[in-house]
């Protein structure tokens, strides 16, 4: 399994820090609130305190502080009930913004199953030409696309026969594998610009699994989770007059956002973690990779 990147680590640190703050505040400021109350009330009544704080308005300020403590949970409960909440629920066309904060880390790694991965590829194919220019913290950057095995007969993928029964088409499988070796390598061109540089470590790499694209599955830096299912009915021609294919479209499918924060996300993000790593594992290389380095 590859190593966690920094940004596991400092997520972890982030999320504990959090919670602990949110034990403490409101703890630290009820007491404070709840001292100056205390403390204008004896100021009040014993002259000696008074004289020694050399207050004068003692039960007003006393007052305000009651009034200030009770507002206190009222304002931060409303707060929180307004406070916009995380999305549950992208589409594959805002994958740009998810790609933009997984690059503020220190460690950059980007796992992508799928179908031929091109709505993530163009974003990351931006921010990997960015960091020529100007890397900022980042130091290292892994991406790996798990795209179904094109050099095989598959059901979908395919064309829509008589019926609407699904008809193996080898020609158009090379088109979808020959679009997959076009991605890669473009990536990889890149890739190979920054690691001469010597600045940055980025790895881009594409494999096969068996099977039918049936999700698509993106997880940013190994603490946050994309998933959604193709369609899997959608058909399309090539030419106005051409054959219809079965080709599902990635840029319209939904995706559902899994952040780590709590105890009921957190086990579900491992799990999509070691399912990715498991799938990556088994993966196959494409011909292209097979041929290179043969």
């Amino acid at each position: 399994m590859p190593e966690r990147g920094d940004g596991v680590t400092g997520g972890g640190v982030a999320r504990r820090l959090r919670r602990v703050q949110e034990r403490v505040e409101p703890l630290v400021t009820r007491v404070i609130l709840g001292g100056i109350f205390v403390i204008g009330l004896v100021a009040q009544f014993v002259p000696s305190v008074g004289d020694a704080i050399e207050g004068k308005a003692y039960l007003g300020g006393a007052l305000l502080s009651l009034v200030g403590y009770v507002l206190y949970d009222a304002v931060k409960d409303l707060s929180s009930s307004v406070r916009q909440p995380a999305p549950d629920l992208v589409n594959s066309s805002d994958l740009g913004g998810f790609v933009g904060e997984a690059f503020k880390a220190r460690k950059v790694e980007i796992s992508f199953l799928g179908y031929t991965g091109e709505t993530l590829q163009h974003e990351l194919y931006n921010r990997l030409r960015a960091l020529a220019a100007n890397p900022g913290q980042v130091r290292e950057v892994s991406v790996r696309m798990l795209v179904p095995d094109f050099e095989q007969p598959m059901t979908v993928p395919a064309r829509v026969g008589p019926d609407g029964q699904h008809v193996d088409d080898p020609a158009f499988r090379e088109r979808l594998l020959r679009r997959c070796e076009e991605y890669e390598g473009v990536l990889s061109g890149i890739a190979d610009q920054l690691n001469r540089h010597g600045r940055v470590v980025v790895r881009c790499e594409y494999r096969f699994y068996p099977g039918i694209p049936g999700q698509k599955l993106c997880i940013f830096n190994r603490v946050q989770v994309l998933h959604g299912f193709y369609d899997l009915s959608v058909r399309m021609r090539l030419q106005r007059t051409g054959p219809e294919y079965y080709d599902p479209k990635g840029y319209t499918t939904d995706l559902n956002v899994c952040s780590p924060g709590t105890t009921a996300t957190d086990p579900v993000v491992s799990m999509w973690n070691k399912h990715f790593d498991d799938l990556w594992a088994l993966a196959s290389l494409p011909s292209w990779r097979r041929s290179a380095a043969a």
